[in-house]
């Protein structure tokens, strides 16, 4: 049986999807906490005082959000993807931002109401993390989804095969493969 809290989600996506926006705004209501989560998990691994702050990602992600036409929302699982790929771009956009503005070509920070700052050595690792799922992308489009959806999603391997329509056994070994592939892509350059 399916938890209550997640099939009202559902609806509320079905709903939000048929153009109802008062679905839209009960949503967020509902997903807001979980949102921080997941951003305050990604920000907590990149282990440095100066970054984006959970706030602010999360606010910019729902901006993204609501702006979104045209998408069939399925269930939780496949709002939170889309939340993830939504907030990979934010930090990736932010980390490209940042190093333009280094390198004088009067890029403008984007802020909502706090302070938007990712330390400079976490520019690089953000970066490059990107740049190599999208390499792993070319190779495994589903490992480097299961990347996307684990890292900057915070989604269990359940959920990620939901998402995917694979066993959270496959979501495991694919976890697995697109680790030891992006470490030995990273470490090597």
């Amino acid at each position: 049986m399916q938890n209550p809290d997640v099939q009202n989600l559902t609806q509320l996506l079905i709903a939000w999807t048929n153009g109802d926006q008062e679905a839209r705004d009960q949503l967020i209501g509902i997903v807001y906490n979980e949102l921080r989560h997941i951003a305050s998990n990604h920000l907590r691994r990149e282990q440095v005082n100066n970054l984006l702050q959970t706030t602010a990602l999360v606010h910019e992600a729902y901006i993204k959000l609501v702006d979104i036409k045209g998408v069939e929302w399925q269930n939780r699982a496949h709002f939170f993807a889309i939340s993830a790929k939504i907030m990979r771009q934010i930090l990736v956009n932010q980390a490209y931002n940042i190093n333009a503005q280094k390198r004088g070509s009067g890029a403008i920070l984007l802020t909502i109401d706090e302070k938007i700052d990712i330390a400079d050595n976490k520019n690089w690792e953000i970066l490059s993390l990107n740049d190599a799922l999208l390499e792993l992308e070319k190779l495994s489009p589903r490992q480097s989804q299961v990347v996307e959806l684990r890292f900057f999603g915070g989604l269990t391997n359940e959920e990620i095969g939901e998402v995917l329509s694979i066993d959270s056994r496959t979501v495991k070994r694919d976890w697995s493969v697109a680790r030891a592939w992006l470490t030995s892509h990273l470490q090597r350059q």
